[in-house]
């Protein structure tokens, strides 16, 4: 008996009221719009179900892979010979934490979702996050931030899940956060359950005014009508990614349906009918000849998942 089948045997007597799907095509769970079947993908409606499935996983041998939005994620078109376990849709808990001051929220809570919630009850420290894409599990493994703000800078205390140890609650420090990284980059067979987030008073007019203001500037700077998986390259120590590559009249530059963006040089787009292949090809294009022109290797923010 295969992992497959071995997971669907145990799914099936411990967690009946699981929805898991059949060579799932991630195309369909992806912000890039790529990438072929995952042979197993399961959706997850409580943390319980997450803790149970992730403990099933690893005994079956499926490799199992957290996702959220998938908005920064590269799948390849042929699939994944593993189990993809999605928290966008059932782990969506979020409430005030014991404090005035904090608010929990479950892994699957999409960034707007949180930032809107805070606004609404006048707590500020999230107005960076509202246009990022993204869900609070990815945001804390990559410690995503834009215009200023990061997640380091509001998060208490992460609950996760260890499948060595069980259940742990780490304090922000503890989390190790740097840019676009954490402790979760050097284990990410770890799962974020839920996080509590350390807020602070503010006018809920002047929050959303905020969030408005960033928002405009992503969408008069950013190819936001196009498929991708936002900044597809790290910023260089001292420069931006996007400059470099503009430097070097890489903008529009295409490889099949994948092109560098003439909006935004930094964003690395589908046009339409964009394969892995096309996208890592002009990757790889850009790479080569950024550092022949610059002498600066760009390191890609987007996950090429395997």
């Amino acid at each position: 008996m295969d992992w497959a089948e071995e997971l669907d045997r145990c799914a099936g007597e411990y967690l009946p009221d699981l929805e898991i799907k059949i060579d799932e095509t991630m195309s369909r769970h992806t912000s890039f719009r790529i990438g072929g079947p995952a042979r197993r993908m399961a959706f997850p409606k409580t943390g319980e179900q997450l803790v149970l499935l992730t403990d099933f996983a690893h005994k079956c041998g499926a490799r199992p892979l957290v996702i959220g939005n998938g908005t920064n994620l590269l799948v390849p078109d042929e699939g994944l010979d593993r189990l993809v376990i999605d928290t966008s849709a059932g782990l969506n808990r979020l409430e005030m934490g014991a404090a005035e001051t904090q608010v929990t929220a479950e892994s699957g809570i999409s960034l707007a979702r949180l930032a809107d919630f805070a606004q609404k009850r006048g707590l500020a420290g999230l107005e960076f996050a509202h246009g990022i894409p993204g869900t609070v599990g990815g945001a804390l493994c990559m410690n995503a931030g834009a215009y200023g703000g990061e997640m380091a800078q509001v998060v208490e205390q992460v609950t996760l899940l260890d499948p060595e140890c069980g259940v742990k609650i780490l304090s922000g420090a503890e989390m190790k956060f740097g840019y676009r990284r954490s402790i979760l980059t050097d284990h990410p067979d770890w799962v974020v359950l839920h996080a509590v987030f350390r807020l602070h008073p503010g006018d809920g007019a002047e929050i959303r005014a905020r969030m408005e203001e960033l928002m405009g500037k992503r969408k008069a700077s950013q190819p936001l009508e196009w498929p991708s998986a936002g900044s597809t390259f790290k910023r260089p120590e001292g420069n931006f990614a996007g400059t470099l590559i503009d430097q070097c009249g890489l903008k529009g530059l295409t490889v099949g349906g994948a092109q560098v963006s003439e909006k935004h040089a930094g964003f690395l787009i589908n046009r339409g009918g964009a394969t892995f292949a096309d996208v890592t090809g002009l990757i790889a294009q850009v790479q080569e000849r950024v550092l022949e022109a610059t002498g600066v290797h760009l390191e890609p923010e987007v996950k090429i998942v395997g």
